[in-house]
């Protein structure tokens, strides 16, 4: 296991307890979430070392790398993300002039098939070699090993997606200087992520799916994540919700409290409901590169 010493947003190294959270998905093993003492923020900590992390994905379970429609949430699952997809593209057109895309964390492929067959060009980084072959095979895009992050030519890509990806990022701000790099100086940035702030997390507690430790390595609310991007040049143009998140995110909570998944509609509901104070389960932050 390795110590984060430093907060990933202030740099600060005062830390206090947060919550004790069991890796409910695939080994039971329990991990603590820690809040930086000076800006609030939160994160797994100590985590796996990098040669361990691997093994906490790979499950069927983890649905991002496969395409198990086993069992009510994962058939639904597979239901909503068509809609999804679709949606993440349009938001995507509505905003980036340039067709330049780079999928970061691109999973099995499903995002850069739909984006590419409405106009981008589109190629992925992945770090898992399954789903980058699932993704090759099935739909039939391009993507490569995380590492090629390094080798993508400064100021040529247009839009940079990472659709629940941020908070697994093992070098995160290293990566987002790239990122920063590779855009173009009209770049604009896509980041979804779990809002910890959301009224799901607030009722599940240690049971909230979306902790998903150790995978997430990072728990965001909307204020850490615009102050992290304002060090890297970056300015937060828009928020969107995902409002379908809280019912899956609600339903896999229950099933981890060893309750019926569909409760998880009615909480899910009620999260949405409650947005506006709290946020929703997961949102999209749009980002602008600032010149």
């Amino acid at each position: 296991m390795n110590s984060i010493r430093n907060c990933p947003v202030c740099n600060e190294t005062y830390f206090k307890d947060f919550l004790e959270v069991k890796d409910h998905m695939i080994t039971q093993e329990e991990f603590k979430i820690v809040e930086c003492d000076s800006c609030g923020f939160h994160f797994t900590n100590p985590i796996p070392s990098r040669d361990k992390i691997g093994g906490y994905y790979k499950s069927e379970e983890y649905i991002s790398h496969s395409s198990n429609k086993k069992g009510v949430i994962n058939f639904l699952y597979n239901r909503v993300r068509n809609i999804t997809l679709k949606e993440k593209v349009q938001w995507v057109s509505n905003v980036t002039e340039g067709k330049c895309l780079l999928d970061i964390g691109s999973g099995t492929g499903h995002f850069l098939k739909v984006a590419n067959d409405n106009g981008f060009n589109g190629i992925g980084l992945e770090p898992d070699a399954d789903a980058r072959d699932f993704a090759h095979k099935n739909n039939h895009v391009r993507s490569s090993s995380q590492e090629e992050l390094y080798n993508i030519e400064e100021g040529s890509i247009d839009v940079v997606t990472m659709w629940h990806v941020l908070e697994h990022v093992y070098d995160l701000r290293k990566d987002l200087k790239r990122i920063e790099e590779i855009l173009n100086s009209k770049g604009k940035l896509f980041i979804a992520v779990p809002n910890m702030n959301s009224h799901d997390a607030r009722y599940y507690k240690g049971f909230w799916a979306a902790y998903d430790v150790p995978r997430h390595l990072y728990h965001f609310q909307q204020n850490d994540i615009s102050r992290l991007l304002l060090d890297f040049n970056f300015d937060l143009k828009k928020v969107i919700p995902m409002k379908y998140d809280s019912f899956y995110v609600s339903m896999l909570s229950e099933k981890y409290k060893k309750r019926f998944s569909l409760f998880g509609v009615f909480r899910g509901l009620i999260s949405n409901m409650k947005a506006k104070k709290y946020g929703y389960s997961s949102q999209v932050y749009v980002f602008e590169k600032r010149n």
